[in-house]
């Protein structure tokens, strides 16, 4: 995971370009935006924590760095 692709993808795509390109990646199909990765699966990694900070900061009026703390804890927890 690389804060400043999913930084960037925040800033440039809407929650619904992301899932989009989620849909595409988990199909095996093209993606329709570009998303900086290794591979597909940190690519989807990217594209799904871009959705989710941008759909936090919209919802709940966060700022992106806020957005992203609130990600990262999530991440944490999921793996302790």
């Amino acid at each position: 995971m690389k804060i400043p692709a999913i930084k960037k993808l925040v800033e440039i795509y809407s929650i619904e370009e992301l899932k989009k390109a989620e849909d595409a990646i988990v199909e095996g199909l093209t993606l329709p935006i570009d998303i900086e990765g290794e591979d597909e699966g940190e690519q989807l990694t990217h594209a799904l924590a871009a959705s989710w900070i941008k759909n936090e900061m919209q919802t709940r009026d966060l700022e992106f760095k806020d957005a992203l703390r609130e990600y990262t804890k999530r991440v944490r927890a999921s793996i302790s």
